[in-house]
């Protein structure tokens, strides 16, 4: 189906402000029972990242295991302008830790965060009702389950047809193992926004459409989600993005305490970049700038060198980061 199917909903442009992000950061601080699950976030990222970077690459890897690929090591070459496979070589280890992190990034991400706020995670055994499903939560009416991707695109055509078949398929069994008449279904972005994904999550939605024939009760015609009505079983599938997910698993503060604990986790109290000093990458001294802040401004969860941290991720969730 082509990008531009007439059902497809128009991305919204998502704008973060600064002073947003500090505020909320400052509520979360003056609020005992929300400092405590930050620093609980912290120590279970920590513990979870010091396992994970024990398992990177040594500096002594075999290097069949860093499957590269030589047309890009020669044009990686030719562009830093290298004469030594010593300088070559200084570049290979990070680049492979990196995917290596992109991997399992996600998955400590669900494990960590999914119990802080009321949801168990599920193993996703392959042919089984649970292998589209990363994590569930039962409410009193509801049946709340997720699957979570680590990006916004992460899907091709395939996959969206897998996921709506897998809503389909098994809802009676979620049903009949919760007792309950009402599934809410997320297929949810880890980060990212409406705008930068590449449509295929909400494909999912157009092929439930296709596929559930009269049932369908909310078409997804220009709009992220969509609801069907089947053997007495109500199922609602919402496609969640980056803040929007954030926001249906934790409320609006969600979103900051994670990333809080994050920061705190892996970025050292330490001295920032100088305003001065300027970025190869153009819009970076923008995006981590800090000239908004003021001097008054006073938290004891992050630190003022570990804000523009805070901006550069927030930046990952939004279209525009203003002041």
């Amino acid at each position: 189906m082509p990008r531009g199917h007439p059902g497809l909903p128009r991305a919204q442009k998502r704008t973060l402000s600064r002073q947003t992000l500090l505020r909320k950061l400052q509520q979360v601080d003056s609020d005992q029972e929300r400092r405590a699950r930050v620093l609980r976030l912290e120590n279970a990222f920590r513990a979870k990242i010091e396992t994970h970077i024990s398992s990177l690459p040594a500096q002594d890897a075999i290097f069949q295991k860093f499957n590269t690929s030589p047309y890009v090591l020669l044009i990686h070459a030719r562009q830093r302008g290298y004469s030594r496979v010593s300088e070559l070589e200084a570049d290979i280890l990070p680049a492979k830790q990196f995917s290596s992190m992109e991997t399992s990034a996600g998955r400590m991400v669900e494990e960590v965060v999914l119990p802080e706020y009321g949801w168990a995670c599920v193993a996703s055994e392959m042919h089984t009702s649970n292998s589209a499903l990363d994590g569930k939560r039962l409410d009193p009416d509801i049946y709340h389950l997720v699957t979570l991707k680590s990006g916004p695109r992460c899907l091709n055509d395939e996959m969206s047809e897998n996921f709506a078949d897998a809503v389909l398929g098994n809802f009676r069994i979620w049903s009949a193992e919760s007792n309950r008449t009402r599934i809410d279904f997320t297929y949810g972005v880890l980060y990212g926004t409406e705008k930068l994904s590449n449509k295929k999550d909400w494909h999912i939605l157009r092929n439930i459409k296709e596929k559930s024939g009269v049932a369908l009760t909310v078409s997804p015609d220009q709009q992220w989600a969509c609801q069907f009505i089947k053997n007495g079983v109500t199922v609602d599938v919402t496609v969640r993005i980056g803040l929007d997910w954030w926001q249906h698993l934790g409320g609006e503060l969600c979103f900051i305490e994670v990333f809080t604990a994050l920061v705190r986790a892996c970025v050292n109290v330490g001295n920032a970049d100088s305003n001065a000093y300027e970025y190869t990458i153009s819009d970076l001294n923008e995006i981590v700038s800090t000239y908004g802040v003021r001097e008054e401004y006073n938290v004891s969860l992050l630190q003022r060198s570990q804000l523009p941290w805070l901006f550069l991720m927030a930046r990952h969730f939004c279209d525009e980061l203003v002041d």
